[in-house]
């Protein structure tokens, strides 16, 4: 049968992806063979020159454009096409996606594994959504790079960074993880029914929590009783390092420095080489944390916090569930900026439950006034009664919460005359 001929039981799905790529110029849209999907083909001078009016919602969709025209030229037998992706907090969104195989010697046979790249509406500025694809007779195996849902996690997910970061370089990096740990095995036929009701899952609900008992590699990593991970290689994750060391409140502390290069205060601690320390840049080394904490900012000296939301946003994208995927049962706490809307990024990325995902708030720049009023202005008052509240930047408002206690007139003066900056 022509590739052009389209069967009438399959004219309905032929129509509607249609419809959601809006007419792709020069595309040629055909059914393939097998009949399990639309293919997305064209001249290769004007493949792409329709592509802009499909992904109208793309905020850099020029770019996207040129990076899928990249791929299409590396991988030709990849099929795209405009589905809704649900994410973990429900919300859903129409992204553009493309499916196929990438091909990966493992013990001296060569293997095709199918994989799902979803590419969000700020591409190439975030990265991709990574997935297997596996068919009825597949099982996945969960490991350091997938999840029980078949999400993928590799180190060039979590570095992304346009420009230097390209879907090629992260296929071919996926080529090489995989290589190195098969991502997924063949089922028995007792086990295919199993792996059905999966697959059934996996479409219904994109991402989540399954309770499916598939390999695990838990069993073969080292547990630690009480493990902390600071991410960030700044000046707050460097502070959070070292007064966390020398509380000695963790039995292992992991600080992962997503920067480029070391940096002077990253030195130090390596010269130093505390004790239960463990510099790393690999998001694996944080498994089976207890506690996750974020200190990692995009904010430059001359930007304000709200300047950065959406790059923070973006780089929390890659960050978050993949910190999630190490350490499911941990408790996330934020300071990065501004720190009331990245902790409620950080629970809707993350899914976890509200009391697991705490913001540290003003809580510092309470300790900050508290110890001045004490020890600076050496104010009768604890300074305990004292705190600061509201949103980081300058709306915070200090506040007396004890009627008992009340500064003298005097304090007060000393407090408005000094130039304080919490």
């Amino acid at each position: 049968m022509d590739r052009r001929e389209v069967c009438p039981s399959a004219a309905s799905v032929l129509q509607q992806n249609r419809k959601k790529v809006q007419g792709l110029g020069s595309w040629d849209l055909a059914l393939d063979r097998d009949g399990d999907g639309v293919r997305l083909r064209g001249p290769e001078t004007a493949a792409w020159q329709g592509a802009g009016r499909a992904l109208g919602q793309y905020k850099f969709r020029d770019l996207t454009v040129e990076e899928l025209k990249n791929v299409n030229m590396f991988f030709p037998h990849f099929k795209y096409s405009m589905d809704t992706y649900v994410f973990k907090d429900s919300s859903q969104k129409d992204l553009l996606n493309f499916t196929g195989t990438i091909p990966v010697m493992y013990q001296g046979n060569t293997y095709n594994i199918p994989i799902r790249f979803w590419i969000l509406d700020s591409h190439p500025f975030a990265p991709p959504i990574c997935f297997l694809k596996p068919t009825a007779n597949m099982g996945i195996s969960v490991g350091k790079h997938v999840d029980a849902q078949g999400r993928i996690y590799l180190p060039y997910l979590q570095n992304w960074s346009h420009p230097k970061s390209v879907i090629v370089g992260l296929i071919k990096e996926m080529i090489a993880k995989f290589q190195e740990e098969l991502p997924l095995y063949s089922l028995s036929s007792s086990d295919e029914a199993r792996q059905v009701d999966l697959l059934a899952y996996i479409a219904k609900v994109t991402e989540g929590v399954s309770d499916i008992n598939l390999k695990s590699w838990a069993n073969h990593e080292n547990k630690t009783a009480n493990k902390i991970t600071v991410v960030g290689g700044g000046e707050l994750g460097i502070a959070c390092t070292l007064a966390i060391s020398a509380k000695g409140i963790a039995d292992r502390l992991v600080l992962l420095d997503l920067s480029e290069g070391t940096k002077g205060g990253m030195m130090d601690l390596e010269i130093f080489n505390l004790p239960n320390v463990e510099i790393n840049k690999d998001l694996s080394a944080s498994a089976h944390s207890k506690v996750v904490i974020f200190t990692v900012n995009s904010l430059g000296s001359s930007q304000s916090y709200l300047d950065v939301v959406q790059s923070n946003v973006d780089m929390f994208r890659a960050l978050v569930p993949a910190l999630g995927h190490y350490s499911p049962h941990s408790v996330l706490l934020v300071a990065s900026q501004p720190v009331e809307i990245m902790t409620y990024v950080t629970w809707k990325l993350s899914a976890f439950p509200a009391n697991r995902v705490i913001g540290i708030g003003c809580n510092l720049d309470s300790q900050r006034l508290q110890y001045i009023i004490t020890n600076v202005l050496k104010a009768q008052t604890s300074g305990r009664e004292v705190w600061v509240i509201g949103e980081q930047g300058e709306d915070k408002v200090l506040t007396w919460s004890s009627q008992e206690e009340v500064m003298s007139h005097t304090y007060q003066v000393q407090l408005s005359n000094r130039d304080i900056m919490i």
